[in-house]
């Protein structure tokens, strides 16, 4: 039995899907990400995620037996790997009418359209999966208008676009899109 879900040409051949489109009515001004986190991005929260209920369970488990600060304590720490995963989930390029913001996993930049020159795609060494190697491949880059380019975030490689190279190119196209459009 065929499991069209799983085939990548299901997803090229596909009509798109309306919840993708924004809506006519929907403010211009909203942050909204033009691109879908990644699979590898998901699992990676979802494993965070799962750490989280284990570590849930075992404050339980410790508060039975009567240690109220080991409970605590893994309460705590379950808080933190909750809002690493939600963190992680988060980072990417966002666009609104007000501008372009990068979210790093630690700081957030925010440009106004007004600061930004150009963004276009270029073929460079890019890192895999955020690891130190690196190999050959595109990246999106965000030229300013007073010089200099901001740290880059979005290439075909990351966890949002590996091995999915026309979701890349989409996630390219539209964000050069409101770039030209919002650019005074």
């Amino acid at each position: 039995m065929p499991l069209p879900f799983l085939l990548d040409e299901h997803e090229l051949s596909a009509p798109t899907d309306p919840s993708d489109q924004p809506l006519p009515h929907a403010d211009p001004g909203r942050w909204r990400r033009p691109y879908r986190p990644g699979p590898w991005r998901v699992a990676g929260a979802a494993v965070l995620l799962l750490l989280s209920a284990y570590l849930l369970i075992s404050a339980v488990v410790i508060a039975l037996a009567g240690t109220l600060a080991g409970a605590g304590a893994c309460v705590g720490l379950a808080a933190a790997v909750v809002a690493f995963a939600l963190r992680l989930l988060r980072v990417g390029i966002w666009v609104s009418s007000h501008g372009l913001r990068q979210v790093n996993f630690l700081r957030t930049m925010t440009l106004p359209w007004s600061q930004v020159a150009a963004v276009r795609t270029v073929q460079q060494p890019v890192r895999w999966l955020g690891l130190p190697r690196t190999v050959q491949g595109q990246a999106l880059e965000v030229r300013r208008a007073e010089g200099g380019t901001l740290r880059t975030l979005l290439t075909d490689h990351n966890a949002d676009f590996l091995a999915k190279p026309e979701a890349f190119d989409r996630a390219a196209d539209v964000l050069e899109a409101w770039a030209a459009d919002h650019r005074p």
